[in-house]
């Protein structure tokens, strides 16, 4: 079925991930920027046992500290303000879901801004952890933002979205307000 959206927006499923979270070499699998480098596996079919072993050391060891997991309170703070900032840019946000290491929005965006507002939101986000102590790095460089492509597409990235809260995950819906697992 064909997707509705405002002229000039379209809808996106954005990710974004806090910073140490999936590394260069992880045993769930990885991919390199561009794809530059043929990696074996992924995360649902995961590299052999020990296959990047010495990749993965050399990305921990290269951290400046330990990789951001959030606490609840903490992914709500997140969770609300992406989803604040997003709304604040004009755009519909449908659903949203902050876990440990990741957050989840489907939204639609104005075209060609995916990058623009996900990191607006992202730095959003950051301010709200900074004014309740929080002083290092939040997230990952870049995030990516998945076009829906039809509606059958939108419906099952928010049930995607939206089965976070089986795992712990700080979700928001659209219509209901914001609330916690």
């Amino acid at each position: 079925m064909p997707l509705s959206h405002r002229a000039g927006f379209a809808w996106y499923h954005v990710i974004l991930t806090t910073y140490g979270a999936w590394l260069y070499g992880d045993a769930r699998g990885f991919r390199t920027r561009h794809h530059r480098e043929h990696v074996n596996g992924d995360y649902k079919n995961p590299p052999p046992a020990g296959k990047y072993e010495s990749l993965a050391n050399r990305s921990r060891e290269s951290l400046r500290h330990a990789p951001i997991e959030l606490s609840l309170d903490f992914r709500e703070v997140v969770g609300k303000a992406l989803v604040e900032s997003f709304q604040k840019s004009s755009c519909t946000v449908d659903c949203a879901a902050v876990a440990t290491q990741h957050g989840h929005v489907l939204v639609e965006l104005p075209t060609g801004e995916q990058r623009t507002l996900a990191g607006t939101a992202k730095l959003t986000a950051w301010f709200a952890l900074r004014d309740r102590g929080w002083k290092q790095k939040l997230w990952a460089q870049r995030s990516k933002a998945v076009p829906i492509n039809d509606e059958d597409h939108r419906a099952a990235a928010h049930r995607y979205i939206l089965r976070h809260r089986e795992v712990g995950a700080w979700v928001w819906e659209d219509g209901d307000g914001a609330h916690g697992t």
